[in-house]
């Protein structure tokens, strides 16, 4: 698939594998949240970031129209990733989350911003059941987003808990992603969404994108 170039925290607590990622391909560039170098340094394992997203650069984000006719948010890398990935940091997310969109492929790439559990691809060589045990099977329940369900307890997660405490620019962060051309979503949590992400994504985040929450 060719060298690696970039290595990803996605959000400030993905990222225990980044020492062994990093001196596997000491050339590819760190990229992570701005939570993540100050967690790192006080944990004695300091890592050297390329770049870090600070929450002070949402004060200058613009839309602007690339070639392809994509959304896209003034947050950067370089020239080379930027030109096939969009980029947004949801700072308001207590996770610090990062979120991309891969242009080429319409291929949304997150880790906490939403969950399709039960995770049957990620468990599905380790011998184990997916929703074994019945808090896992009730967690797995309550945080699917497959189509033909209404993901009422996640969506209701999302709005009292994970944006209760910046709303407004959870809500900016949520509408800037919503303007983006993807089809498929890759998840931390749970099975890759192949097709009709975009659809999902919008019923997920209705509540967000209308600014107030609605009766289902």
């Amino acid at each position: 698939m060719g060298r690696v170039r970039y290595i990803t925290a996605p959000d400030a607590e993905h990222h225990i594998f980044l020492d062994d990622w990093h001196k596997e391909y000491p050339d590819a560039k760190l990229i992570g949240p701005d939570a993540l170098g100050p967690k790192r340094q006080k944990s004695g394992t300091p890592l050297p970031f390329a770049h870090l997203w600070k929450k002070e650069d949402d004060t200058t984000v613009t839309t602007t129209q690339t070639s392809i006719g994509s959304a896209r948010s003034s947050w950067s890398i370089d020239e080379e990733f930027d030109s096939e990935f969009d980029t947004e940091y949801v700072h308001s997310h207590p996770n610090k989350e990062l979120v991309f969109n891969h242009r080429p492929t319409r291929t949304l790439i997150e880790a906490d911003l939403l969950f399709n559990l039960p995770a049957t691809e990620q468990m599905s060589k380790s011998g184990q059941s997916a929703t074994s045990g019945w808090l896992t099977s009730f967690f797995s329940a309550m945080n699917s987003a497959s189509a033909g369900r209404s993901s009422i307890w996640q969506k209701r997660f999302i709005w009292y808990l994970i944006s209760a405490a910046d709303r407004s620019g959870y809500n900016a962060s949520v509408k800037r992603i919503a303007k983006w051309d993807f089809d498929r979503i890759i998840p931390c949590h749970g099975d890759v969404i192949e097709t009709n992400g975009k659809t999902i994504y919008m019923h997920m985040f209705e509540w967000h994108l209308a600014g107030e929450k609605k009766t289902n």
